[in-house]
């Protein structure tokens, strides 16, 4: 116990230096004055006494020191001294501190935005009940362009099935998809939009989640369809819209047509399963009852908690069992004709289970691979502008040789003088990781808010917290390492009597400032490259043509409580002052909604990707302005393809695209055709071409032009009404609303979009790519600028009166400049040529982001180049022009 007291008290007494140094000087100068009078007693003068007692205390600044390691950790001591020598330092060349600072915090701000938003999205734990045992299913698939893909929705009697499988080995949940619907509180004039999540009665139990007030949702009221009207509202919900007023719990709301009764409100802190949602209102799943006995309609993920000792691999191989049967069932249906390699495809598929610990979201799919591609991005910044700043310090310590000399002759070991920079460096990295958390919070926000579009935004929960900071400062240690280490050891490793005798070489620090000029010159092409790609990529969807005018149109979603005449509807809304045309569509176009059946014609085996289809009302093609190429639109009467009610097929009408008279008919006409639409299992339904009309986008702007068949819309609870209108279609909306929910008993508005908003969406992903690698490339390219001009401008100082020498022999300037600039513009040629390569070779990683854009195009390769030639020769100027105009009278004389 004795020593680790003595530690302890030798910390509390370097915590408190200053006031055992104020009683060392008191101790100090009493023993002085002392020994003074016995001298002047004893016959000496009071100046001679005074040296006598000096010379016999010995040297002063050796026994303050000796004193000092008795009482403190001289360790601690130096590290104070060292900091306030760096600051000192950084004051002493204000410029290149504060551009090294700045450098580094716009890379760092960067770097912690980017952690903040991979954090929030993919890192942070629900709050829930042992979090690393949950999980949700996928099922493998190729998608519409052959490749390889997943799918984690499900139907609700594949979750009956599944739970049965596995009701000896885990607990099952209906979680739903976060879905923004309109509600309507007793009292209020105005409705609210709110996202609502359904899912299973089980669901708060198998979480361990407790309520805030009331109760939660039970098994009990997740047992018959649409009998149990009651919702869970969240703790945030209820905050916001309440400010926790214990009498909301028993008040009531209408949401789609239906009376609910909030029971409770949950947790605080929990906002759902899906990161980047904000879930508010919790239902049981059986109240959406359309859904309970449709198989094919997905709209939950299935997430699961194994029972104790069951592992995620036991649950997947009886999983996989039932997954298989299913496909089989599937296969058994298909046309006689169809392909063995789509057979061997189907059964290849496999049921995954995965981790749902951190939740699981349709936005963590969307920009999980974007994320970590624009996070290497900033790593690349981050690495450009270490090179900066370690260029930058080997330039000062250059300048300080001798400063660093006279410290290792006067006894100073090379640990101590890493010290010394390394604290120096890590003030400056401080400095910058501080700087880049204040870039961060605004950075972070700002590129949340770019994930989607204004009408549908991204609610991140993206608190400040204990885990930046540890990344901060761990980025700040890191980036010290990074830019520190090699001009410290180099600085250390001084020959002090060349250095002190002005004989050392400049020349022995050049190699490495080029190094890393070469280092920058590749990460900066590299990260121009990717930036290119995404840029073209970003133009190329912009020009696509889409087939149809999204201007002016105003999307409404309906819903009814009965099955109301759409065309009718369509056609009293049509009359109403500023609308042009209107029209009635089972979703809108490049909504991401997919309708495919199977269509087939004599002697002609099944398509591998069968055809769109589209229930759409008279007037849609009119509304959309997509031309009519032959044939008729549909006109009141014309009959939809289907099944009835006993079963029997109904013949119906049709209206198909371009594309599809090339696949199924090679280009001849199509209208007056007759094709059939399988049904069911086994049925047949004949449908009759009435016309043939462009091609326009369906459901994905990336996708290419599929066949599609427009039929009547028919009977349905809810549908699209699209509404093209002749001045600010958002003006209209109040109007239309009114209009609509007073016209037909039960019909209302669910939400209100603009066509033009279906467009953007698709265009979100690309858009950030674009500007956020657009926006690092820019920042690469100013840092690999410093960097050079750095560099250049060193050169040409340390060369100073090489060069007068050789404009005195008569060399000319642009000798000189190719002197000065050759090394340079070799190390940037071979740094940039480094950077292409790299960046064809990573092009695979980001290939599925690309749209008509490759890595090998010409552009591809001579734009990044270009752009950096400009750069280092704007960079290069005014050092090339100061060592042009070199004076050599005056050097020589100065030299």
């Amino acid at each position: 116990m004795r020593p680790l007291r003595r530690w302890f008290a030798r910390i509390a007494g370097s915590l408190s230096a200053r006031r055992h140094e104020q009683r060392m000087r008191q101790e100090f100068e009493a023993h002085l004055e002392a020994s003074t009078e016995d001298y002047i007693l004893s016959g000496l003068s009071p100046e001679e006494a005074r040296r006598q007692a000096r010379i016999d205390f010995g040297p002063m600044e050796a026994v303050k020191e000796s004193y000092r390691d008795q009482f403190g950790l001289p360790s601690i001591s130096a590290i104070g001294s060292d900091v306030i020598f760096g600051w000192r330092q950084l004051k002493k060349h204000p410029l290149s501190s504060a551009t090294a600072i700045l450098s580094l915090a716009l890379a760092a701000g960067a770097t912690t935005t980017a952690f903040r938003l991979v954090d929030a999205l993919f890192l942070r734990k629900l709050p829930v009940s042992e979090p690393n045992r949950l999980f949700y299913l996928e099922t493998t698939f190729i998608d519409r362009e052959g490749r390889p893909d997943i799918l984690d929705e499900f139907d609700y009697p594949t979750f009956l099935r599944y739970r049965e499988t596995l009701k000896n080995r885990a607990e099952v949940m209906v979680v739903g998809m976060s879905a923004r619907q309109e509600l309507l509180f007793r009292g209020d004039q105005d409705s609210e939009r709110a996202w609502r999540q359904f899912v299973s009665g089980n669901f708060f139990t198998v979480m361990g989640l407790k309520p805030a007030a009331g109760r939660l949702l039970m098994p009990d009221d997740d047992r018959a369809p649409g009998g149990s009207p009651v919702a869970v509202i969240s703790y945030d919900y209820w905050t916001r819209h309440f400010s926790r007023d214990p009498k909301a719990i028993g008040s009531t709301f209408r949401l789609a047509g239906g009376q609910y009764e909030i029971i409770g409100a949950g947790p605080e802190g929990f906002i759902g399963t899906e990161p980047g949602e904000v879930t508010d209102l919790f239902i049981p799943a059986t109240m959406n009852v359309q859904a309970l006995n449709s198989p094919g309609w997905s709209w939950f993920r299935a997430w699961l908690r194994p029972l104790p000792g069951i592992t995620a691999e036991q649950i997947q191989q009886p999983l996989q069992q039932v997954f298989t049967e299913e496909q089989k069932g599937r296969i058994s249906t298909l046309h006689t004709g169809t392909p063995q390699h789509e057979i061997d495809r189907m059964l290849s598929q496999r049921i995954l289970v995965q981790p749902a610990g951190s939740g699981a979201s349709h936005l963590q799919r969307q920009y999980r691979q974007p994320l970590y591609i624009l996070s290497g991005l900033v790593m690349l910044v981050l690495l450009v502008a270490c090179a900066n700043v370690a260029s930058l310090l080997t330039a000062q310590a250059e300048a300080r040789a001798r400063e660093l000399a006279l410290r290792v002759s006067i006894g100073a070991g090379r640990g101590r003088l890493l010290q010394l920079l390394f604290v120096e460096s890590l003030m400056i990295s401080i400095a910058a990781a501080g700087l880049g958390m204040i870039f961060a919070a605004w950075g972070a926000p700002a590129v949340t808010s770019m994930l989607r579009v204004p009408a549908d935004p991204v609610r991140m929960v993206l608190q400040t917290g204990w885990r930046e900071l540890v990344f901060s400062l761990g980025l700040a240690l890191t980036v010290t390492v990074l830019f520190g280490l090699v001009p410290a050891l180099r600085a250390s490793a001084a020959d002090p009597i060349q250095a002190l005798k002005g004989t050392r070489t400049r020349q022995s620090r050049r190699p490495l400032m080029h190094t890393l000029l070469a280092c920058q010159a590749a990460f900066s092409v590299l990260v121009l490259f990717i930036a290119g790609l995404f840029v073209s990529t970003f133009q190329s969807l912009s020009n696509r043509p889409i087939g149809f005018s999204p201007q002016r149109v105003l999307v409404l979603g309906t819903s009814a409580a009965s099955r109301p005449d759409w065309s009718a509807i369509a056609d009293r809304i049509r009359e109403m002052p500023g609308v042009t045309s209107a029209t009635a569509a089972g979703w809108p176009l490049l909504s991401n909604n997919h309708w495919t059946a199977t269509v087939r014609l004599p002697g002609r085996s099944d398509e591998t990707k069968p055809p769109y289809f589209l229930g759409v009302t008279p007037g849609f093609f009119d509304t959309m302005r997509i031309g009519m190429i032959s044939g008729r639109d549909f006109r009141p009467g014309d009959e939809t393809p289907r099944l009835d009610e006993q079963n029997r097929v109904v013949a119906g009408t049709g209206i198909v695209n371009e594309m599809f008279a090339r696949v199924y008919f090679n280009g001849g006409n199509a209208t007056g055709r007759v094709v059939h639409m399988l049904q069911g299992k086994d049925k047949l339904v004949p449908v009759e071409i009435l016309g043939v009309v462009r091609d326009a986008a369906y459901g994905d702007l990336r996708e290419a032009i599929r066949p599609t068949v427009f039929v009547p819309i028919g009977k349905r609870t809810n549908a699209t009404l699209l509404v093209r209108t002749s001045t600010d279609p958002l003006a209209a909306a109040p109007s239309l609303r009114r209009a609509i929910a007073s016209g037909q008993s039960g019909l209302r508005v669910r939400n209100i979009e603009l066509q033009e908003s279906f467009v953007q969406w698709h265009l979100v992903r690309e858009r950030l790519l674009a500007s956020l690698s657009g926006f690092f490339a820019l920042v690469a390219l100013i840092l690999a600028a410093i960097g050079l001009y750095g560099v250049l401008n060193s050169s040409v100082t340390s060369q100073r009166r090489e060069i007068g020498i050789r404009i005195a022999l008569g060399a000319q300037g642009a000798e000189v400049v190719k002197a000065v600039t050759g090394r340079a513009a070799w190390m940037l040629t071979l740094g940039g040529t480094a950077g292409v390569v790299a960046g064809i070779a990573s092009s695979r990683l980001i290939e599925k982001l690309l749209y008509n854009v490759k890595a090998t195009d010409p552009s591809a390769v001579v734009v990044p180049i270009m752009i950096l030639a400009v750069t280092a020769a704007i960079a290069g100027l005014h050092p090339a022009l100061r060592a042009a105009r070199t004076d050599p009278a005056e050097t020589l004389r100065s030299e």
